[in-house]
């Protein structure tokens, strides 16, 4: 058989575990690889069944010791295998999410620890330290409301440069300028001026003294306000929307300053990675294994997950109007932004075939 305009051809099979696997051989360099070649099942020796059952565990909130116990796997084994899952879905999120026609971003950061568990003061702008020793880390994320999409997503402390590392990530992937919605928190908004500025020059005028300096500027379409909560003794108080830049094009839109479905997303997070799940014993131990998780389930929810709020009703104008019954297709995020045509299975998600990216940091 030929494959790739006869640039590929099948070589060879052999047996494994979960059944038989094809050899390839390129004409052009005469070079044989497996048909697993650059996939998560790549010379493991368990079924890849056994494999896609245990990544399936770990995006439903079930801990590493429980998944160990329940199929027999050793943590260590598992650990390897969300690497490669993770490695996979970075390089599918960075195919994938090139240029997102979105109209606002919804931003925000999950708490979560490290290690430990131990809190010091942070800073006046609530910004933590950037060496800080104690093990809190937050989960960055930025969100497309109209798709439920999720854009990107960030590992790190409360700092500035995480806050930077965030919007450049959305920035890559999205079309244009969006409207920017987030919480109170400061740093957002140096970043968006680091992303998106005009630079003014003035010429020099030849007079005595110094030029005037370059004066930079948001870009002319840039919008971001902030949802500003008040608090007193844990309880809500009262909310203020504060606009920081682009108040006349945010009337002109007619958009809703909020944050609530990306707050909601924060909840489908906790629910679903089980170092992210409130007072249990499943905590990471270091930054990159939650760095592994959060990429996974960044292409686990965007391709494979439908939303029932994406959902389309079918009319089926066969059956009469006394019996009828609304009948749905089901989508997911992507398939709703038009970055893919259908659902993703699991195991597509796992095999796809796609150029290497280094824009993510699974390797930090």
């Amino acid at each position: 058989n030929q494959f790739h305009g006869g640039n590929i051809i099948a070589q060879s099979t052999y047996r494994t575990q979960s059944g038989l696997r094809r050899i390839f051989k390129c004409t052009p360099c005469h070079h044989l690889f497996s048909q697993t070649r650059n996939t998560v099942f790549y010379d493991l020796r368990l079924p890849e069944e056994t494999v896609m059952l245990v990544l399936k565990l770990c995006l439903v909130a079930v801990s590493l010791s429980g998944i160990s116990f329940a199929v027999g796997v050793r943590e260590e084994t598992i650990l390897r295998w969300l690497q490669r899952a993770a490695e996979q879905a970075e390089r599918v999120n960075a195919q994938l999410l090139q240029e997102v026609q979105v109209s606002q971003v919804q931003l925000d950061e999950l708490w979560n620890f490290v290690a430990r568990k131990q809190a010091e003061t942070a800073q006046a702008n609530g910004e933590a330290c950037q060496d800080s020793p104690d093990g809190r880390h937050w989960v960055w994320l930025s969100y497309a409301p109209e798709y439920c999409l999720l854009l990107a997503t960030v590992v790190g402390p409360r700092t500035l440069n995480n806050a930077q590392r965030l919007i450049q990530q959305t920035a890559a992937v999205v079309q244009g300028v969006p409207c920017f919605f987030s919480d109170g928190f400061s740093c957002y908004f140096t970043a968006l001026l680091g992303c998106y500025q005009r630079v003014i020059r003035f010429p020099r005028t030849g007079q005595r003294g110094r030029p005037r300096k370059d004066r930079i500027e948001p870009h002319p379409q840039l919008v971001y306000a902030q949802l500003v909560k008040e608090k007193r003794n844990g309880r809500l108080q009262s909310l203020r929307i504060q606009v920081r830049c682009g108040a006349e094009r945010l009337k002109q839109l007619g958009l809703t300053v909020s944050t609530s479905l990306v707050e909601r997303l924060n909840l489908t997070l906790r629910t679903a990675l089980a170092p992210l799940v409130r007072k249990s014993p499943s905590f990471c131990k270091q930054p990159q294994r939650l760095q592994h998780r959060v990429v996974f389930f960044h292409a686990f929810y965007n391709l494979v997950r439908p939303h029932m709020s994406l959902r389309r009703s079918l009319q089926d104008d066969a059956i009469e109007a006394p019996r009828f019954h609304t009948h749905y297709e089901q989508r997911t995020p992507a398939l709703a932004a038009g970055l893919t045509d259908h659902i993703w299975s699991f195991r597509e998600l796992l095999t796809a075939k796609l150029p290497t990216h280094h824009s993510q940091s699974t390797s930090r």
